[in-house]
C-alpha cells in the first residue's frame, strides 16, 4: 500500500515536495487556503489538492488526515505549524508530524509539544556551512566505483591528537585505511610502526562514508 502524505501550505515548497514524493510513489494531498497556490498545485498530475486552513479541523478530515501517515507543515507562520502539526498528531493520529519552524529557538519548544520532526532552515543552512567549511579542509576528494569509495588527503597540524603516534596506535574505523604518507619531497608506504608527523599529508583510503569521521579522528577538528 503506498504511504500517504499530508503537506500544509507552502506553495513552492509545497510544489516541489509533491513531485518528489509522488515520483517516490507516495500517494500525496495538499492543503493550501490561498486560491492561486491551489491553483498552481492543482497542475501537479496525482496531486489531490484541497482548499482551506490547515490549521482547521474540519478541513484536514477533509484532506484525510486520519488516513495518512505522514503530515508535513510547510507555512510560513510557525504558530499556523504548530496548530495544524498537533491537530494531525493528537486529534487524527497521524503516524509522524513533520512541521517547518523559521525561528531556531522555538525548535525545541515543538519537539515538548510533540512534533515528531522539526525543520529549521536557518539552523539547517547553519550546519551547511560549517559542514563545508570542515569540508574544505579535506583537498583533492576523488570517488571511486559511483561514490562507494572516497580518497582523500588529509593535513596533519600541530595540534592533532595523531601527531608524533605510530600508525599502529591510532583507532580509525575498519573502512578506513592510510594508503601514503607525503612528506616534504618524499611519499612513504606506512607500515605499522611509521610515526605520524604535523605537516604530513596523509592520504586516505576510506569506504561507506567514513571520510569526515576519519579526518575528525587524525586532526582532531
Amino acid at each position: 500500500m503506498k504511504k500517504r502524505v499530508l503537506l500544509i501550505g507552502g506553495r513552492n515548497k509545497a510544489k516541489s515536495l509533491a513531485m518528489s514524493l509522488l515520483g517516490q510513489g507516495y500517494k500525496v494531498t495538499a492543503v493550501n487556503e490561498t486560491h492561486e497556490d491551489c491553483m498552481k498545485l492543482a497542475e501537479i498530475k496525482g496531486l489531490t489538492v484541497i482548499h482551506g486552513d490547515g490549521t482547521k479541523p474540519f478541513i484536514l478530515d477533509e484532506a484525510g488526515a486520519a488516513e495518512c501517515d505522514i503530515s508535513i507543515a510547510l507555512t510560513s507562520k510557525d504558530e499556523d505549524n504548530l496548530v495544524a502539526s498537533e491537530l494531525c498528531k493528537k486529534k487524527f493520529h497521524v503516524g509522524k508530524t513533520v512541521s517547518l519552524v523559521s525561528d531556531p529557538q522555538k525548535t525545541e519548544f515543538f519537539y515538548k509539544m510533540g512534533i515528531d520532526s522539526v525543520v529549521c532552515a536557518i539552523s539547517a543552512i547553519t550546519s551547511i556551512i560549517e559542514q563545508q567549511a570542515f569540508i574544505d579542509e579535506m583537498t583533492n576528494i576523488i570517488s571511486i566505483g559511483t561514490g562507494r569509495v572516497q580518497i582523500v588527503e588529509v593535513h596533519i597540524p600541530n595540534e592533532s591528537p595523531v601527531a608524533g603516534k605510530k600508525l599502529w596506535e591510532i583507532t580509525l574505523s575498519k573502512d578506513v585505511i592510510v594508503g601514503c604518507i607525503l612528506r616534504g619531497d618524499s611519499t612513504l608506504i606506512p607500515r605499522g610502526d611509521t610515526r605520524i608527523l604535523a605537516g604530513d599529508i596523509l592520504v586516505v583510503i576510506s569506504s561507506n562514508g567514513q571520510e569526515i569521521a576519519a579526518v575528525k579522528e587524525l586532526t582532531g577538528r
